[in-house]
């Protein structure tokens, strides 16, 4: 009874009324979404809302049930978890149910499970877990392949049921290492990556290759800290292009311009080589680096664009970038949301008012774009305070997570809070337009009893370990 009584004193009721708060306004959102005057009662369990109000009082019994477990079983059993989760991935391909093209449920009578969702608390529990040992150094490159295999795992197995918007949540854990000491250029590289992929899409080769000499040149001339270095280098592309022009014109060769642009730029890169080896600068290989890998990102993009997405991912990038319009097919979710969201203006329409929402016109709405019925019937003000609700408890608990005696548990808390960033985040910013279609729930909010349990379990794991930070030392 005392044990169970300094649980109840140090848990952190900030978060817990975040999260009651949340589901409560989910639910009712949900009402909303699938409302219609055949259907009246909230409490119509045939219905989307009375199924969800079970999967809501199912996770306060997983939430008090997890908050009785001893905080050391989260740390001695982590691994164990992880691979059962595995195990379960790995079962669900081959038994599992095919849902909107995705084989990732298992399926029991009138009841669905994703073990996905349960992947995220698994791989977070073993990632704190493995960062924790006492033998652990992030700064090996031995940990690194053990933290990458760690995460690659599930995400294989998530990509291979067809869910790679799931798959893609995993990749946020590098926000954990980044705190527990990885070096910031790791992140520099991750996100010239990303903007290389959208460069790539949207513009030509010519282009392209003009902007990564432009960039490469520009970033010697900082490193080496003189803009005369700098404005050295963009005479020399200047002139190396402009001679090998010439020659062309002079010959008639006929080379396009991509094609006298790549000669200059290998002429450019023998002559920076032979001043790196000849005048020591460190600075040349660097910016070769960079250079190399920008231009192995670049070509790697159609690739990957025309092999590893599926149809329906690429329609929806192709959309997001103004590539193509297709407000009646690929696009059509996106834009519907965004009228639903704009037609709520400051105030919203109102309770049960909202007309888009009323008369179906935005797909999944009680699902993945459960937000723009926030939008429409609680307006700009209700949706402020629903993002203001998720931001407070984001802060919350990396607060938690700073105050940690523990490696485990701060590990595990800055976990907590980057999977739900990375859902809070793409979700919202996909109903309005600003991220493409991946199709990942919004925390608390989306229909489904696979995604809350896994967020619940998730959050209240993390509370458990909070409330006994003073017993636990590693």
């Amino acid at each position: 009874m005392k044990t169970h009584n300094n649980i109840l004193l140090n848990l952190d009721w900030i978060t817990v009324l975040s999260y009651l708060i949340l589901v409560i306004m989910g639910w009712l959102n949900i009402y909303a979404a699938v409302y219609s005057d055949e259907h009246q009662s909230i409490l119509d369990m045939e219905q989307r809302y009375g199924k969800q109000l079970i999967w809501i009082i199912a996770g306060i019994f997983l939430a008090i049930m997890v908050l009785t477990v001893d905080s050391k079983f989260f740390a001695a059993f982590a691994n164990h978890i992880y691979i059962t989760t595995i195990v379960l991935l790995i079962a669900v391909l081959i038994f599992g149910k095919e849902v909107n093209g995705a084989k990732a449920w298992f399926e029991f009578g009138n009841v669905a499970l994703q073990p996905a969702e349960l992947g995220k608390f698994a791989t977070n529990l073993a990632i704190a877990k493995c960062i924790s040992q006492f033998d652990f150094k992030l700064q090996k490159f031995r940990s690194y392949l053990i933290l990458i295999a760690i995460i690659a795992l599930p995400s294989i197995l998530i990509i291979l049921q067809n869910d790679t918007g799931s798959a893609l949540v995993f990749a946020v854990f590098v926000l954990v290492f980044y705190r527990e000491g990885l070096s910031g250029m790791v992140l520099f590289w991750g996100f010239a990556a990303g903007a290389l992929f959208v460069l790539a899409l949207i513009l030509d080769q010519f282009k392209l290759l003009l902007i990564l000499l432009t960039v490469s040149v520009a970033a010697y001339g900082v490193l080496r800290q003189s803009i005369k270095d700098a404005l050295i280098g963009f005479i020399a592309i200047a002139g190396l292009f402009g001679v090998i022009w010439l020659m062309d014109e002079v010959l008639n060769l006929g080379g396009s311009p991509l094609q006298l642009l790549t000669a200059a730029t290998a002429i450019l890169a023998v002559l920076f080589i032979a001043m790196g080896i000849f005048y020591h600068i460190r600075q040349v290989w660097r910016i070769l680096l960079f250079f190399i890998f920008a231009i192995g990102i670049s070509m790697s993009v159609n690739y990957f664009y025309k092999n590893v997405l599926v149809s329906h991912q690429r329609d929806r990038i192709d959309e997001l970038l103004g590539i193509k319009s297709d407000k009646l097919g690929a696009g059509y979710n996106v834009n519907q949301s965004k009228i639903a969201i704009g037609s709520g203006g400051i105030t919203g329409k109102g309770f049960l008012q909202g007309t888009q929402t009323k008369y179906n016109f935005v797909p999944e709405q009680s699902t993945d774009f459960i937000f723009c019925t926030v939008g429409e019937e609680w307006g700009f003000i209700g949706s402020t305070v629903v993002v203001g609700l998720f931001l407070l408890m984001l802060i919350r608990l990396i607060t938690l997570a700073e105050r940690q005696r523990s490696q485990f548990s701060r590990v595990y808390g800055y976990g907590v809070a980057c999977i739900l960033f990375f859902h809070i985040a793409i979700n919202i910013s996909m109903t309005i337009g600003l991220a493409p279609v991946i199709g990942i729930p919004l925390p608390f909010f989306s229909y489904g009893g696979s995604s809350l349990w896994a967020f619940t379990i998730l959050l209240f794991i993390f509370l458990r370990l909070d409330a006994s930070r003073t017993e636990n030392l590693r």
